[in-house]
């Protein structure tokens, strides 16, 4: 726990859920009047760690993405009108958004001792008062009401009508610096670096709740760790002859990159649209964006940004590269939207998407096309897609829930149905990649030694027995991807499938295989 003083007479600086209030002697009795003026939070961003209207707008285009059409309408008569509007036809469930525990602690402290507790907000009042309801420590509600949108200047003014004698206020942003102007006390709610400089001019008493880094909540929802997956799009390359041409390098370097910027932002947009469900869920309720860590207005910006990225990238590969991505993009969304709902169903999109990322690779360098590679890609991938269900659904077993799972089209009791399809699809891909070298791979003239890659079967076998037998004690990681980067044995069998394709690629030593 830090303590500072930040300008003039009395600073509280909260890192924890007990602040330490540093008070002169002189201004004891100062300090208790102020403890009888109200306490004044802010909503969005302070006492939930989300944005109420554009979470009302996501729940509104989840259920109807025609729904574009009135909102912007609603938009060009103001901001007060777009709320209420959105307000009025809201499907929001305000009792899973995250609230910020630190600042609830620290408000029911207050209350106890007697103090009253006021929510004061842009957002509109409609859904100000469903927040207030979960809530038992608020006593009023001040919020926007249709025609005035209760925010910056506006808010300060009201709140001083309202109690001339004083009042203290917790926000978060830049618009709240009007407010806190005219605040006896000052708390800053998780602000950035900048309000809080602003703030210390005003030389008012000050409690800081810190803020998490959003940067690596923002590095964390962008699943970095996941663009091994894109790893896949230098496969044709190697396998095509082509890991001595330093452009085919650069061009699948740069497909790499694309895919990987447009599968974070894919990530991002799923994991907006899945809000909901991530809050119910036992592990993705501490996603970022669904912890609220990370902003959601940052995350959109975030989304557009790295699609607008990825895709001038693919472009700059070329035209069929930038197609593939687009493809990819199609699905994902399609995927995020409809299709993960859908049993069976989902788990071969998955494995479509990782099939998509050879696609990729074969039309950035421009090598032949291999329906067996293809085909091994959707059985091993879509085996491991089942693998990340049969995880889900063994952790709601262990819940002991019964029905559907949030956002899934599955049931605990599809565990075993799950547990069949995946096993059979990992063989299948390990008799389909023997089919590949019996039928393909002594055939292509640009392998120095293909009987290298005899060494890929067992591997694969060892690989997919290993994810499955610990899929079924688990121990496995919901994402069978993410336990992989970290996994010590799957190090050991990618380095022995990496020198195998070294050595199919460069041919064997003398002597070898003779």
């Amino acid at each position: 726990m830090s303590q500072s003083r930040i300008s003039r007479p009395s600073v509280i600086t909260k890192t924890g859920a007990k602040p330490v209030r540093l008070v002169p002697k002189a201004n004891l009795r100062a300090a208790s009047v102020e403890s009888q003026r109200p306490l004044v939070l802010d909503l969005d961003g302070t006492l939930l760690r989300s944005d109420l209207l554009v979470e009302s707008i996501i729940a509104l285009l989840r259920r109807n993405l025609l729904m574009m059409i009135p909102l912007l309408f609603w938009a060009l008569q103001g901001k007060a009108v777009l709320k209420r509007r959105v307000a009025e036809r809201s499907y929001l469930d305000v009792s899973l958004l995250p609230a910020n525990d630190a600042l609830v602690a620290y408000a029911e402290t207050e209350k106890a001792r007697g103090r009253e507790i006021v929510l004061a907000t842009a957002s509109d009042e409609i859904m100000a008062r469903r927040v207030a309801q979960r809530f038992s420590f608020i006593d009023r509600v001040i919020a926007s009401d249709g025609k005035t949108n209760l925010k910056g200047e506006a808010k300060a003014k009201r709140l001083c009508e309202l109690f001339p004698q004083g009042f203290q206020y917790a926000g978060d942003s830049h618009a709240d610096l009007a407010v806190w102007r005219a605040a006896d006390h000052v708390i800053v709610v998780e602000a950035e670096a900048d309000v809080v400089r602003k703030v210390a001019f005003l030389g008012r008493p000050m409690t800081i709740f810190q803020s998490p880094s959003r940067v690596k909540a923002l590095l964390k929802g962008l699943r970095l760790h996941q663009w091994a997956k894109n790893a896949l799009v230098f496969l044709p390359m190697i396998l095509g002859g082509k890991a001595g041409d330093p452009h085919a390098w650069q061009l699948a370097g740069g497909a790499f990159v694309a895919l990987g910027l447009v599968a974070s932002a894919s990530y991002l947009l799923n994991d907006l649209w899945d809000l909901p469900h991530d809050r119910a869920h036992w592990s993705k309720r501490n996603r970022p964006l669904a912890s609220g860590r990370l902003p959601v207005a940052t995350g959109v910006f975030a989304a557009f940004t790295g699609l607008a990225l990825g895709l001038a990238i693919g472009g700059w590969v070329g035209t069929g590269a930038l197609l593939g991505l687009l493809a990819y993009l199609t699905l994902t969304v399609t995927y995020s939207t409809s299709l993960k709902r859908v049993p069976i169903l989902d788990a071969v999109t998955l494995g479509t998407l990782f099939t998509l990322r050879l696609a990729i690779g074969v039309a950035a360098v421009g090598v032949a096309w291999s329906p067996w590679l293809l085909t091994f890609s959707m059985f091993l991938f879509t085996s491991l897609s089942f693998a990340k269900r049969h995880v889900e659904m063994r952790g709601a077993l262990r819940a002991g829930k019964t029905g559907q799972i949030a956002g899934r089209g599955y049931q605990p009791a599809d565990e075993p149905i799950v547990l069949a399809f995946g096993i059979a699809a990992g063989i299948a891909s390990v008799v389909i990649f023997i089919l590949y070298l019996s039928n393909e791979a002594f055939r292509n003239t640009a392998l120095a030694a293909p009987l290298a890659l005899w060494a890929f079967p067992p591997v694969l076998m060892l690989w997919i027995g290993r994810i499955w037998i610990l899929a079924g004690r688990e121990e496995l990681n919901d994402d069978p991807v993410a336990f992989a980067v970290k996994d010590r044995v799957s190090y050991a069998l990618g380095a022995i499938a990496g020198m195998a394709f070294v050595l199919a690629a460069t041919g064997l030593p003398a002597g070898w295989l003779a």
